[in-house]
């Protein structure tokens, strides 16, 4: 019974490497064949964000989006790990939340709209636990700072 069960062990290991690599061959291939997405506009971020007049709508909130969320993102650091995570993390939960509302408005695949359904409520339940932390933390002195 040993032997049938190391055998059965190395049948599926053999059958799970093989798929994982026919999946990395194809993925490979796939992206090799594929057009590129690069955006030619300029990497300024100021540029980046001013938008086009041909830009869609969905592309418009995108960079409105991007452009809230890493200005947000700009906190003052206070010198307390704990404190600065939360408070760019919560940042950068709310330009999520804001990415994932347009992918619902605009997008058309279901599948992607569900998953921005599913980001929506992981990022709102998320940015609410971060708050309570933050809110608990900077009420306590950091462990080694002078009152």
């Amino acid at each position: 019974m040993k032997r049938f069960g190391w055998i059965s062990v190395i049948a599926v290991f053999l059958a799970l490497s093989a798929f994982a690599f026919g999946m990395i061959s194809r993925q490979t291939r796939d992206v090799a064949a594929a057009p590129s997405a690069v955006d030619a506009r300029p990497s300024d971020t100021e540029a980046s964000h001013a938008g086009a007049p041909e830009d869609s709508p969905s592309t418009r909130a995108y960079r409105e989006a991007s452009a809230q969320m890493h200005q947000a993102m700009s906190i003052n650091y206070t010198g307390d790990a704990d404190i600065d995570f939360l408070r760019g993390m919560i940042a950068h939960h709310e330009g999520a939340l804001a990415m994932a509302k347009v992918a619902v408005e605009h997008g058309e695949a279901r599948d992607v709209r569900n998953l921005a359904v599913e980001i929506i409520a992981a990022q709102e339940s998320e940015i609410v636990r971060m708050r309570i932390l933050l809110a608990r933390h900077e009420d306590t002195p950091a462990p080694g700072a002078r009152p």
